[in-house]
């Protein structure tokens, strides 16, 4: 009978771990004394940090290098899809609402709705987004669709 695997029985790969180093533990460790921070300084203190970003006192990249720009906190980030993907993806009389793009793979659901003017349609649908461009609008009302703006 075969035995069992259990969690006891779980172990590294031969060779894939090594024992902790142990510092501070007599000059006979080859760790002992300095414990292997070398001598004196900053960094062989008890509790040093410092940030990335300093330079060793000069003044830092990063308040060297002129700014520029802003990012508004209110942007509205869009997914924009095309009307010609409509016309590729959906038969005519469907409607056309965030859902069923996310089902079809049109948009990953993260963002909100934006309906482009890129290509051409020529179905009567009925899309629901939350913004569409004035090209969109147009095309969409001009193929005997509607387009409604969900909140």
């Amino acid at each position: 009978m075969k035995k069992r695997l259990t969690i006891g029985d779980l172990a590294p790969a031969p060779g894939s771990r090594r024992p902790a180093k142990r510092v501070g533990r007599g000059p006979g460790s080859g760790t002992g004394k300095t414990s292997g921070r070398g001598e004196k300084g900053q960094k062989s203190r008890a509790g040093y940090s410092r940030s990335p970003l300093f330079e060793g006192g000069r003044m830092p990249m990063v308040r060297r290098i002129p700014k520029r720009g802003f990012r508004s906190l209110f942007r509205v980030s869009y997914k924009g899809v095309n009307i010609g993907l409509l016309e590729k993806r959906f038969d005519a009389g469907e409607v056309v609402e965030p859902k069923a793009l996310l089902e079809k793979g049109l948009i990953d659901g993260r963002k909100p709705v934006k309906i482009l003017g890129g290509g051409k349609l020529e179905k009567k649908l009925t899309v629901k987004a939350h913004a569409f461009s004035e090209a969109a609008r147009k095309a969409i009302e001009a193929a005997g669709g509607t387009a409604e703006i969900l909140p």
